[in-house]
């Protein structure tokens, strides 16, 4: 078994795609991170990515961590996870956790608090859904596109999603509102003329289009404007042949409830653990 650690994003995804890409929606997070930084519009990064993939002597299995993130495993066999880890501490000095299904992450995390020290504590448990029977969701109001004026209210609801989520922002959220407002990615629902919910997509990467961000602001909720917000978006998505799928927080059963009820189904499960001193 080879275990290989490049920071060179062309060349990873031209080592790996081909094994990825025979599950692109289980391996949305990984393929979609690696191209964007391949394409060169991740945005701007003050340090590298560490990508690894281990081959026998085809590839079995990859990893990365990105600027500001932990490791991120993915569906990787754990099998594969304390190689990976040890191929990390060469060259993380302080890596804040991993992520991926349980058992890879359970396997990691112990492999580096051998190797480093400290302890771990699991901090988040996502579901990836797939659309397989999509079912329209209404709502009072309608959808519409971002436009260049709605860039400061896209980058403050950004601050308030990621204070409550997740990884699918960047941390100048401004920045990454301009680059949705480019790409054409980032929807709004409007009900009596005013924005009330928002709704992004990654473009499709064979085949797959990832939904995400979605955010409503606290005044906003219990109107079903994300999740018709977010049928619209995965109408879209399959009217132009492509797949849509998504991640839930498990702690929150209301919004699992809706992508149901949406057409999503459930693929698998994740946990994040963070890494203590």
């Amino acid at each position: 078994m080879d275990v290989r650690v490049t920071s060179d994003p062309q060349a990873f995804e031209r080592e790996v795609f081909p094994f990825l890409q025979q599950d692109p929606v289980l391996h949305t997070i990984i393929m979609s991170n690696v191209h964007d930084r391949a394409q060169g519009t991740a945005g701007p990064e003050d340090e590298p990515s560490y990508f690894v993939s281990v081959h026998a002597p085809d590839v079995v299995g990859v990893a990365m961590r990105t600027p500001g993130r932990g490791v991120y495993l993915g569906a990787l066999h754990e099998d594969l996870a304390e190689p990976i880890a040890e191929a990390y501490v060469d060259v993380l000095p302080d890596l804040r956790g991993v992520g991926g299904t349980r058992p890879a992450v359970l396997r990691f995390a112990r492999r580096w608090c051998e190797l480093r020290g400290g302890d771990t504590t699991e901090t988040r448990g996502t579901r990836l859904h797939k659309l397989v029977e999509f079912t329209p969701l209404s709502a009072p109001g309608g959808p519409r596109l971002m436009r260049a004026d709605d860039v400061d209210l896209v980058a403050g609801w950004s601050d308030g999603f990621a204070a409550e989520a997740t990884d699918e922002i960047a941390s100048d959220h401004h920045e990454w509102a301009e680059r949705r407002l480019a790409q054409g990615t980032l929807w709004i629902w409007e009900a009596a003329g005013e924005p009330v919910s928002m709704v992004g997509f990654h473009l499709p990467l064979f085949g797959v289009c990832r939904v995400g961000p979605v955010y409503t602001p606290p005044e906003h909720r219990r109107h079903g404007y994300a999740g018709a917000l977010t049928s619209h978006v995965s109408a879209n998505i399959l009217a132009g042949g492509n797949q849509a799928c998504l991640y839930t927080d498990l702690a929150n059963p209301t919004s699992n409830k809706i992508y149901h009820e949406a057409g999503y189904r459930p693929v698998a499960d994740f946990v994040d653990v963070e890494f203590g001193g």
